[in-house]
């Protein structure tokens, strides 16, 4: 991937990437990119959680909860999980 496309996915993974597993899967993206891709995507999931706790939730806030997800792919990318190498 480009840069600006990187940077891309790090600021909207959602739109760049099905599902969290397809960050880990991505060939062509480091692992310290992968992790700023999956914790971003962690951070948005939060907010969208919050927003909706305040019902001020629009369109995006009514997707499903993700962060088990996220979570799972940022533990495939712990090097206890001996995956260091992607």
């Amino acid at each position: 991937m480009t840069k600006s496309v990187v940077n891309e996915a790090i600021a909207d993974p959602s739109r760049m990437f099905p599902n969290p597993m397809a960050v880990v899967e991505a060939k062509d993206l480091s692992r310290e990119e992968k992790i700023k891709v999956l914790q971003n995507w962690e951070l948005d999931a939060k907010r969208l959680l919050e927003s909706d706790d305040e019902n001020m939730s629009d369109e995006r806030g009514r997707e499903r909860n993700q962060l088990p997800e996220i979570h799972r792919a940022l533990k495939a990318l712990s090097p206890e999980q001996g995956s260091g190498k992607r």
